[in-house]
């Protein structure tokens, strides 16, 4: 069982940055690849960025490359996602998710409450 609460997000202007955590409990946290997705206003959820337990990364959404970055802290059992140059399109609720390394929701076994991101323009 993995338990998952993220943190950090808020309101932010246009071209600012926000860094989201996600912090996990539970004894099989580094066994699983971490996924960040989200959820706009109206529209369905979507993934964002994902990352293995020793690193490797699953590609990043075409909306957010060279704009998010994801890591991991393995010794905190913490995930982040780190976001710069954020655009109004961002606004979103922005949810972490314990899983295998893919895009698809359905790989994701244990999800967060989510933390909601506003960007304003």
């Amino acid at each position: 069982q993995v338990r998952l609460v993220e943190s950090g997000g808020g309101l932010v202007q246009a071209g600012g940055s926000l860094r989201l955590s996600c912090a996990a409990s539970g004894r099989t946290f580094r066994t699983y690849t971490m996924g960040w997705f989200r959820r706009p206003p109206g529209k369905e959820r979507e993934f964002v960025a994902g990352i293995s337990w020793i690193g490797i990364i699953t590609p990043y959404a075409d909306s957010v490359k060279g704009r998010f970055t994801v890591s991991r802290d393995n010794a905190k059992n913490t995930v982040y996602l780190q976001m710069n140059s954020l655009k109004p399109e961002d606004t979103a609720v922005y949810y972490c998710a314990a899983g295998r390394a893919s895009m698809e929701e359905y790989e994701y076994d244990y999800w967060g409450q989510g933390t909601q991101v506003t960007v304003s323009s």
